[in-house]
């Protein structure tokens, strides 16, 4: 069995670990593994490959891997893909290093909030409280601030002139950030942006035209944990 990755393309960790593997022509069977559904909790198959119940996982033989900075770093290591994307040099990746962490706790959970407030929530009947989303287009305005600022500056990319192994978020209203969403989109291809993006695409759309089908119960634990995380 070849490298497999096990994904939901509506999870951005997932989606950033699917556009670096085919950006890089690495070969994978993609294992689709649909939150929604509760499926990471209850796919056996899944199950057996990862007792952490996480995505994104690769399962390389019997080797079996969670979390999509260390999915993606192995897969430069192994694949020996351009330099650019995880360099040798100890500082360049000290820097990456350096945004991935702030981007954990800074841009990871707090861009997600809309999608769970406005339309993941409303489909198990919760509604988020206006204060917690208020509080969070304060928390979004401050992040864009420091992203713009501190990794960005005058640079092309967010640690240098080329791109690297970093997960993305949509920015609008700051023209700067603006110019280097569109510089890493046309680096990537738009095709292959609208392919990983389908998904979260979709369920905004089928929920807009009320075609959307209601999770199923094994996901309610799952998605009520991830709405009482909001701060």
């Amino acid at each position: 069995m070849g490298l497999e990755l096990y994904l939901d393309l509506l999870s951005q960790p997932c989606r950033a670990v699917y556009i670096f593997a085919k950006k890089n022509s690495i070969p994978f069977e993609l294992r689709s593994v649909e939150l929604l559904k509760g499926q990471h909790l209850t796919g056996r198959l899944f199950q057996k490959s990862n007792s952490l119940q996480r995505l994104p996982t690769l399962k390389d033989g019997d080797f079996v891997l969670t979390e999509s900075v260390a999915i993606m770093i192995y897969l430069s290591f192994k694949y020996q893909t351009a330099e650019h994307w995880y360099p040798p040099d100890l500082q360049a990746r000290a820097r990456i290093h350096e945004y991935l962490g702030w981007h954990a706790d800074c841009i990871r959970g707090v861009f997600g909030v809309p999608l769970w407030s406005k339309v993941l929530a409303p489909l198990i009947g919760v509604q988020v409280p206006e204060e917690k989303v208020q509080r969070n287009r304060t928390t979004m305005d401050q992040a864009l601030q420091v992203l713009q600022d501190k990794f960005l500056g005058d640079r092309a990319f967010l640690t240098g002139q080329q791109p690297v192994a970093l997960g993305y978020d949509l920015f609008e209203g700051r023209p700067q950030l603006a110019a280097w969403r569109e510089r890493v989109e046309t680096f990537l291809g738009t095709d292959l942006i609208q392919e990983a993006h389908s998904s979260i695409l979709n369920i905004i759309e089928c929920v807009a035209k009320k075609t959307f089908l209601d999770p199923l119960p094994e996901a309610y634990p799952f998605m009520l944990l991830c709405i009482s995380k909001i701060p």
